[in-house]
């Protein structure tokens, strides 16, 4: 894993990141790969240089060079202009569509044939990494959206909590039962774009989405029945049963915060939503379930995963997606990495790394019996999250996003503060700005 001084000034003066020569002088084929966790990441980072280690102990002829960071979209095409590209680079789902028409990924059509296990992975994360039938990358992790509640909260209030809300009905009443025992029944976030955010995972959960394509271009697709539905179960929530509170503008932090202090019954989330209410709001995992997302006609997809540099020798493409596959999508290793983790203290149970939610068939079934085998918490409490997420479509984030997201911000907040706010008005008014912002899409 240590290396000369002369391979890293080479990695920097001489060949850059991801170009130049395939092999070192002792024919080793090097590769440089970013996604290795910051020194502030004690853990994450130990286990990573480890299996640099390993892998470059079980394969003598690969030398990999490790860099810190992961995808920066403002500075990626500099980079890869520069040489200073590594060979193997992370992206979240929403990046390859765009990398893929810039031809800034390599083409691994030809070299995924031989990738053990590539056809267990789910085809709609194999999807976001695949255009016009070619392959450009390999998904290694996602998530989607999901009802996380307070298992206590739903107790206290008389409900069931093995029994989550399956419909948004089901939801609204809940949400009622826990008001009249003493919580917020139900939080929604509306600020910092996150709720556009949450506004488009409501939009998938009842079968609609935020955007269509039309032709070559993009159109806003939430000024219809669909948003105004969406916007009317916030209005019946907040205004008719104030079982939202009359607290409002929240954003991510104050509502795991009203989680992990016992005073909220559900929110959307993720997974991932779970371990950050344990390790920094003092929650236990035993008192949090996670459900599928209501009614189950859609949800929001999103993750993370591994492209090539275009300028990558047919060489270093292997070498790499070796590494991708060895470490990520590896499910020889399972059994070794979540003993390790629970060896080392590390929550295992939840959805999430180690145990991502991207396999099928085999690959699956034996996963979630060694989840079982080594959790450390009662992986039953979040069992229908992850039955839900095999019968529900995950599709990916709008294009530009974030800048969506802040247009749609303002229809949240607004429903949510104003009991007589029009939602045809508002809706149709996003509709302009989300069509303006699309029209930049090419």
């Amino acid at each position: 894993m240590k290396k000369s001084a002369a391979v890293l000034l080479g990695c920097v003066l001489v060949a850059g990141c991801g170009s130049g020569s395939t092999t070192e002088p002792g024919g080793k084929v090097v590769v440089n790969v970013n996604g290795q966790p910051p020194q502030t990441q004690a853990f994450d980072r130990k286990v990573f240089d480890e299996d640099v280690a390993e892998f470059e102990k079980q394969n003598p002829d690969i030398d990999l060079v490790p860099h810190e960071g992961f995808m920066d979209p403002k500075t990626f095409s500099a980079k890869l202009a520069g040489g200073q590209l590594e060979d193997v680079f992370y992206v979240y789902f929403t990046d390859p569509a765009a990398l893929i028409a810039r031809k800034q990924a390599a083409d691994l059509t030809g070299y995924v044939k031989d990738v053990p296990h590539y056809g267990d992975l789910k085809q709609e994360l194999k999807d976001v990494f695949t255009a016009d039938g070619k392959v450009y990358g390999l998904p290694t992790a996602n998530y989607t959206m999901g009802l996380l509640y307070s298992r206590t909260n739903f107790t206290k209030a008389g409900l069931d909590p093995n029994s989550p809300p399956k419909t948004w009905d089901e939801v609204r009443a809940a949400a009622k039962k826990l008001k009249d025992a003493g919580v917020t029944g139900f939080a929604e976030y509306s600020k910092s774009n996150q709720g556009g955010w949450h506004f488009t995972t409501w939009m998938k959960s009842v079968g609609g989405d935020i955007a269509r394509k039309d032709g070559d271009t993009y159109k806003a697709d939430f000024n219809n029945d669909k948003g105004r539905e969406v916007l009317r179960r916030l209005k019946e929530m907040r205004w008719d049963d104030n079982s939202m509170g009359e607290k409002q503008l929240l954003e991510i932090g104050d509502v795991q915060n009203m989680m992990g202090a016992g005073q909220l019954g559900m929110y959307l989330a993720a997974p991932d939503n779970v371990a950050a209410i344990v390790n920094q709001f003092k929650g236990k995992y035993e008192d949090y379930g996670l459900a599928a997302i209501p009614e189950q006609k859609g949800t929001l997809l999103g993750g993370e995963g591994y492209m090539i540099n275009p300028k990558a020798s047919p060489e270093k493409i292997k070498a790499g997606l070796k590494w991708i596959q060895w470490k990520y999508l590896n499910p020889d290793r399972l059994e070794q990495n979540l003993q390790r983790y629970k060896d080392r203290g590390q929550p295992v149970g939840l959805p999430i790394p180690p145990i991502a939610d991207i396999w099928t068939g085999e690959p699956r079934k034996k996963q979630e019996e060694l989840k079982g085998k080594y959790a450390t918490m009662p992986v039953q409490n979040f069992q229908a999250y992850v039955d839900g997420s095999e019968k529900t479509k995950g599709t990916l984030e709008p294009p530009q996003a974030q800048q969506v997201y802040a247009i749609l911000d303002t229809v949240v907040q607004a429903t949510l503060t104003n009991k007589d706010a029009d939602h045809a008005a508002l809706l149709k008014d996003a509709e302009t700005k989300v069509n303006a912002v699309l029209a930049q899409v090419k």
